[in-house]
């Protein structure tokens, strides 16, 4: 005589819901995992990367990452692009520029930090100007500062004459010609007119990442200048910090 013994039915079901359960739980705290983890390498990127850009750029920045993984980005030392961001960027005298920049393909995998390409949107305002102008040994001839939409500035001179100035970009660099310099027929002194021009001149020809200028015009609003650059290598030889920044000591 054979005897069989029938399991319930409805044990299976619940170990299999259990099993779900587990499993569930077990990805999700994986997941969890992954995601602190990929929150804070970006968080350490976008300081490292701060850090290295704010001394290329001279002034605080904010930087931003690519969408791809930044774990994926940390294994192969290579990052597709990072945004560059400044509200008050400083580049020879220049004060009052914002900087709104992005260098491309940057590779550590060699030990040292290098860019493929980079792009860059220069704003300099008319207050940004005065500014920088005041600074300068003639900065209080220097009243007010017009910027028109027939690319020229106008600085006005102790409230009786205007130097007129056009910036144009010729093999990279930014020339500043002189339209008009006369106060009732008679001419402003040279060392001022020199001294605007030269000031407007040498604040556009000091830029990052070896970029140079690639267009520039005038509005209403200031100046406003694209750069442009290729392959160039980091100045600072301790991008640091660790694993994320490309392991570098």
């Amino acid at each position: 005589m054979v005897v069989t013994t029938n399991t319930p039915a409805s044990n299976s079901p619940a170990r299999s819901r259990r099993t779900v359960l587990i499993v569930l739980a077990v990805v999700g705290v994986l997941l969890a995992a992954l995601i602190g983890v990929e929150l804070y390498a970006r968080h350490e990127a976008t300081s490292c990367l701060s850090a290295e850009f704010e001394r290329e750029v001279g002034s605080a920045v904010d930087v931003d990452l690519s969408a791809q993984p930044i774990l994926l980005q940390v294994l192969r030392k290579h990052y597709p692009y990072v945004g560059i961001h400044s509200d008050n960027a400083a580049f020879g005298s220049a004060v009052g520029m914002k900087l709104s920049a992005r260098a491309a393909d940057i590779d550590l995998a060699d030990g040292t930090g290098r860019i493929g390409s980079s792009s860059a949107d220069i704003d300099w305002s008319t207050a940004g100007i005065q500014q920088t102008m005041q600074q300068q040994p003639f900065g209080s001839l220097v009243s007010e500062v017009r910027a028109g939409n027939d690319g020229t500035l106008t600085f006005a001179v102790g409230g009786l004459a205007d130097l007129v100035v056009a910036p144009s970009v010729s093999g990279g660099t930014v020339q500043v010609n002189t339209r008009s310099a006369q106060v009732l027929g008679i001419g402003l002194p040279t060392d001022l007119v020199d001294g605007v021009a030269q000031t407007i001149a040498t604040s556009l020809q000091t830029y990052p990442l070896g970029m140079t200028a690639q267009q520039i015009d005038v509005d209403t609003d200031g100046i406003h200048l694209k750069l442009a650059g290729g392959s160039y290598q980091l100045q600072s030889s301790e991008v640091d910090t660790g694993l994320v920044c490309g392991q570098r000591t």
